[in-house]
């Protein structure tokens, strides 16, 4: 097994100590294992991006020397990696997870959803999405589709249960 790790900033604004960090451990735990370390640009955040920040971030890793083995000024076997670009290929994965009913079409406006992260506020529970679609009819996810709401595909989180994952800098994480 090739290890693989990837480094995926966002364009939002110009690289800064705590991302040359995270870079730095991504690239370190890639070469420890003769593995690739891959840049990965998140831009999904149009309305935020700042102009230059992308070649601030190729020149940044240039200069300290922590040459990607993929990414979007380089090229390789998994592109694109511009996440934006990767749109079409994130829709297929997420209708075959909404085919086999593990995850759902979301409706939910950004007003309801502040309605709901005010609610919590108000009562002083932590935010969290209130699964309000998830409920929603086939026939119901149909005709809003129909009508061209715009929606996000959100996932079926088990209600019960417990997920952890091994971590390779802070090990397992409950």
């Amino acid at each position: 097994m090739i290890t693989r790790t990837r480094f995926a900033p966002s364009p939002t604004g110009y690289m800064h100590i705590g991302n040359l960090r995270t870079a730095l451990y991504a690239y370190l735990i890639a070469k420890n294992n003769n593995g690739q370390f891959i840049l990965r640009i998140e831009d999904t955040d149009q309305t935020r991006q700042v102009e230059g920040a992308i070649d601030f971030i190729y020149n940044t890793l240039n200069l300290v020397e922590l040459v990607p083995d993929e990414g979007p000024n380089i090229g390789g076997d998994y592109g694109p990696y511009i996440q934006s670009q990767r749109r079409d290929i994130y829709q297929k994965h997420a209708q075959q997870l909404v085919d086999k009913s593990k995850a759902y079409p979301c409706f939910c406006t950004k007003e309801r959803l502040d309605e709901h992260r005010a609610y919590c506020q108000k009562i002083k529970v932590p935010y969290m999405y209130d699964q309000h679609c998830r409920k929603l009819s086939a026939n119901d996810i149909a005709e809003n589709i129909k009508k061209g709401l715009p929606y996000v595909i959100r996932q079926k989180m088990p209600g019960t249960g417990t997920t952890s994952f091994q971590d390779e800098v802070y090990g397992t994480i409950p």
